[in-house]
Formats: structure tokens, sequence, C-alpha cells
């Protein structure tokens, strides 16, 4: 088993090895999509190094679109990369892969083309040309999972929590909007829309270099069914703190080391399951709710 989870900070990333996890996420706004935080090239090496003295390994995202005004810049951060040590990274455009390959960078990558990855196939594609690993679509049913995981060649990546992404755009949103009302950027960042008939909805808004991103209300948490993931071999799981922020991110990572330990040890019961998530929930931001996400769907019943 694996647990990957993204770091906000350098004191975060070291909080997080302390905690358990095996595989932290990080990287620069530039490049990758999403991300807690965007990382310098000093504090990428900073975390870089401490997770390797303790063992542990550091995937850094490149998963972004990179337009014009960034692909000039991908070779000379694929090079800073692989001179750092970095165990791998997350990349989601094919012209990143060609530049990494036409240039014999020697850094593994694992594909992560977000919505798009819903097959064995999509993902047996790019292993046959150089993955070493996929993330999985969070729009995903777990009878489709499991078809996936009987085919694959190489191991995949499943969000177990943490927030979904249901739209982007390239354009600062927020940005413009204080902009044309002349208004100052709010003090707060924790900014989100409701629906006008159900105020009890929080799609929180999220903006980066990248542009505005909006996610859904209720983040994923699968730790119910951590049973029917082992079981399956859906095994590398994914901890997502992009709005889960601070030691409350770490404390939830905790419970899924736990959860993973016992695994390991043949201990895992339905009684620490309903244990570990109650404090998943009560630890959880209140503000905004869990469920299975797409999980326990029909997968017939997904348009």
């Amino acid at each position: 088993m694996e647990l990957i989870a993204t770091a906000e900070s350098v004191n975060q990333a070291k909080a997080l090895i302390h905690a358990g996890i095996d595989t932290l996420y990080i990287g620069n706004d530039e490049f990758g999509l999403r991300l807690p935080s965007s990382f310098s090239q000093e504090e990428i090496k900073e975390i870089t190094i401490y997770a390797h003295l303790h063992h542990k390994k550091v995937t850094v995202a490149v998963n972004g679109l990179m337009h014009n005004d960034r692909i000039e810049k991908v070779v000379p951060y694929l090079n800073f990369l692989q001179r750092t040590g970095i165990d791998s990274i997350t990349v989601g455009d094919p012209g990143v892969i060609h530049l990494l390959q036409s240039n014999h960078i020697d850094l593994a990558y694992v594909y992560d083309a977000q919505t798009l990855v819903t097959s064995a196939k999509h993902i047996n594609f790019w292993a046959k040309r150089g993955a070493k690993g996929a993330v999985l679509a969070r729009e995903l049913t777990f009878v489709e999972l499991k078809a996936i995981q009987t085919q694959v060649l190489v191991p995949t990546e499943l969000l177990v929590y943490g927030a979904t992404c249901i739209h982007h755009s390239k354009r600062p949103l927020v940005e413009n909007y204080y902009n044309f009302t002349e208004q100052k950027d709010p003090a707060t960042k924790d900014l989100f829309i409701s629906e006008p008939k159900k105020p009890n909805t929080h799609y929180s808004i999220y903006e980066d270099r990248n542009g505005t991103h909006v996610f859904n209300t209720k983040d994923i948490n699968l730790l119910p069914y951590a049973g029917d993931l082992v079981e399956a071999g859906l095994t590398q799981w994914k901890l997502d703190g992009v709005l889960t922020r601070g030691d409350r991110f770490v404390e939830i990572a905790s419970l899924f080391v736990e959860a993973k330990q016992a695994f390991v040890e043949g201990s895992w019961s339905e009684q620490l399951m309903e244990q570990l998530n109650e404090q998943l929930i009560v630890t959880h931001p209140q503000e905004r709710s869990l469920n299975e996400g797409f999980f326990l769907k029909d997968p017939n019943d997904v348009q």
C-alpha cells in the first residue's frame, strides 16, 4: 500500500512524513494544477532531501496544460527536478512527455490527464510509452474501478480523501470580478458560490496561476470502503489537502496511516473503520461535507 499526500508548506511536508505518509505530492503552480501551495525550487530541494533522509518519496506535479507561454520553460524545470533527485512527476500534457523523452531526461512519470483517465486501454496506452503509473479520474464508480484494476499494466492512484474540481477556467474570474466592480480583493480567500434555492451548497472557489477552479460541495471520503478497495487491489491512495489546511490535514492523514497499518498487520475491522471514520468527520472542515462521490453509483446512471 502507498499513501500519497499533498503538502502546503515545508513544515507540513515534514509533519506528514513523521505521520507516516509514503509519498509527498508537491510542485509549482506554473506547471502543476490545484496545488495547496506553490513551492520554490529551494523548497522543493529541501523537501526532497528531508523525505529521502526518512526513506520517503516525492512526486512533483507537472500536470498542467502547457500553452505557448510556458512550454519553453518546461525543459529547464524538468532538468532541475532530475538534478534534485525527485522520484517521479505527474504529467497530463503529451507535449511534456515528448519533451521529457526527446531530451533524454531521466524522470519517471505518472500519467495524469484528470477526467480523461477512465479506461484500462487509455492507461495501458501510456504505460507502453513509459508511464510508471496513472491517476484515475475521480468520476469513476467502484464497478468501473474494479474492472480497470484487473486490466492495467501499471499501478493506479485513487483519491480517497479530498476535494473534487467540477469546473476550471483559464481566466482569473475572481480577480476580473473585483477589477470590474472596482472593489479590493477580500481579506479572506475562503470564497464560494451557492445555488439560489440551495443555500447549503458550498462550491469553493480556488484561484491560482492556472485560472479559477470551482470545487464540489462534498469532499471525497472513501475510508468506510477501505476494505473493499484493498480487496480489489486498489491500494495506491491519494489524500488531497487543497481545501483542508494545516494541522487538520496532518491529523486526517494520520488516520489513513493507521488504517494502512491495520491492513498490513491483518487487524483491520469494522469497529476500527467506524472509529477512524468518526475521527475524520470531526476533524474535517465543518463548512464542507463529505460523501463517497461516484463510488457507489451505477455506471449506467453516470452521464
